[in-house]
């Protein structure tokens, strides 16, 4: 994996003058900014979308927002530095954004598809206070990526839909089962569903997570 690189955004701005609802979308291992775009012109014009770039490049193309390694036995692990390093950019890019359009601070959303989920849901539990919705795609709860827990009540505004293929043959769906079962420890509210796909998003999801976020922007 090459050197961290500048981060790179499309954006679709919103229909509104000031304090538009933003959706910041995060995309998976090995694609890049333009892959969740794609859904940006199906989504309710009130929402400022704005697609990252993850900051590591791969060889021969696409990016990743960290490392994911194999021993000598197989096993997978993730580069936590690498992680938490993109997550603090992201959170960063934020910041710039609502400067930037002048959104809505109190509005913040993530989507975010496999490892672009893995950050979202991260970025979420880490810092409840900076976002709203939570839209995980293919994803899982990475604990290592996680701070300790937070006061209950911290988390009483945040609202998650998370979904998976129950065919993944990627990231396993009985990882995915657990995300709810920790959502709801935390008190946090939220939807789960499976559709029957692989690794991917099947157009039954894309209009299910599309009616829920209309709903609560």
């Amino acid at each position: 994996m090459s050197k961290l690189l500048p981060l790179v955004s499309v954006v679709r701005p919103s229909c509104l003058k000031n304090k538009a609802p933003l959706l910041i979308l995060l995309h998976g291992y090995g694609s890049n900014e333009n892959d969740l775009f794609s859904f940006a012109a199906e989504l309710p014009k009130e929402l400022c979308v704005i697609a990252l770039r993850a900051p590591y490049g791969l060889q021969p193309y696409g990016y990743a927002w960290y490392a994911i390694n194999f021993d000598t036995d197989q096993n997978k692990w993730n580069d936590v530095g690498q992680a938490k390093k993109s997550m603090a950019i992201i959170m960063s890019c934020i910041n710039n954004v609502q400067s930037l359009y002048g959104t809505d601070p109190s509005n913040v959303s993530l989507l975010g598809f496999s490892q672009g989920c893995i950050l979202s849901i991260a970025l979420a539990l880490n810092h409840p206070e900076e976002f709203k919705n939570i839209i995980g795609l293919s994803g899982y709860v990475c604990k290592e990526f996680l701070d300790d827990p937070k006061d209950e009540k911290a988390y009483k505004h945040l609202n998650f839909y998370c979904s998976h293929g129950s065919s993944d043959q990627v990231i396993p769906v009985e990882w995915a089962r657990e995300t709810p079962k920790h959502l709801e420890s935390l008190g946090i509210k939220n939807h789960y569903s499976e559709f029957p796909v692989g690794h991917g998003v099947a157009s039954e999801n894309f209009f299910e997570f599309k009616q829920w976020l209309t709903d609560r922007i």
